[in-house]
């Protein structure tokens, strides 16, 4: 199904740049559009259509838009609108990208291949690491005391909270753990955390630092009063998060929320993960 050597990489941060320079080194033959700022890759400054022409495939950015309106190219000033233009664009190449979901409202990608590289499982363990080490990091840069014996509360069992709660515990923090399922609550109770069900975070006391992966909002006025009032909060969940920032605000708690952290924390490691997924893909695709 693929004979790929030419990839065009379109947009993106500089996980989008350090994924095709690795590209570059396997002996692929990468090409690099709307990153002109970005001294580390060689721009095509032609047209888009012509870069994509002479591809084999194209490969869209994480997160693929910030607006819902344009694709995400915080590496340049052009603006590529995510509409019918750039549709009858790369539609007749395979397409990876993420939010596949949004992209296909944009346009008539009906015989299109799109692959979603964001929902692949391997993607989204691998990336736990370096969030949770993106989020240890501001935890150490916003925190006045250590993070050995501290109390840490980490919101939610998923992948990102099964890292970061074991990186925690190494480091010699008094760690809680919240999960909604029994398995979870043994999970965590067997890895030396201590378990408490989601519902009753409010009333589980005080904590120095709180990170939050969970999606819906968990920490709103009234638990930030009694779980947070002399903490740090560290948000680490998607867009609107799990924590009431006015509420906070109004609270005087220091709360931050911390998106995107493997492009920012460890790009060329999050630029590899997302090249091995492709990888994947691709050889799964193939005959």
């Amino acid at each position: 199904m693929f004979d790929i050597n030419r990839v065009c990489v379109i947009g993106g941060d500089k996980r989008q740049i350090y994924l095709g320079l690795s590209m570059l080194k396997d002996g692929m033959n990468v090409v690099f559009y709307g990153v002109d700022k970005c001294t580390m890759a060689e721009q095509d400054y032609s047209s888009l259509e012509h870069t994509v022409l002479k591809s084999d495939c194209v490969v869209l950015p994480m997160p693929l838009s910030k607006d819902g309106k344009n694709l995400f190219t915080p590496l340049s000033d052009m603006v590529i609108p995510l509409d019918e233009k750039l549709c009858d664009t790369i539609k007749n190449k395979p397409i990876f990208c993420t939010n596949s979901r949004l992209l296909k409202k944009t346009g008539d990608y009906e015989s299109a291949q799109i692959f979603d590289y964001l929902d692949r499982e391997e993607l989204a363990v691998l990336n736990a690491v370096p969030t949770a080490e993106g989020a240890i990091e501001i935890a150490m840069r916003n925190y006045q005391k250590t993070i050995n014996s501290s109390s840490c509360l980490v919101a939610g069992y998923g992948r990102i909270g099964k890292v970061l709660s074991r990186i925690l515990s190494a480091l010699g923090a008094n760690v809680t753990v919240s999960a909604r399922k029994l398995n979870d609550l043994t999970w965590i109770r067997l890895n030396g955390h201590n378990p408490i069900h989601t519902e009753d975070i409010a009333e589980s006391g005080r904590y120095d630092l709180i990170f939050n992966t969970v999606p819906s909002m968990i920490f709103d006025e009234e638990t930030l009063r009694k779980t947070a009032k002399n903490a740090l909060v560290i948000d680490l969940a998607s867009a609107p998060g799990g924590v009431d920032f006015k509420a906070a605000e109004k609270l005087g708690i220091n709360a931050i929320h911390a998106l995107s952290l493997p492009g920012k924390v460890a790009p060329v490691t999050a630029g590899e993960i997302i090249k091995n997924t492709i990888y994947n893909i691709i050889k799964e695709e193939s005959p």
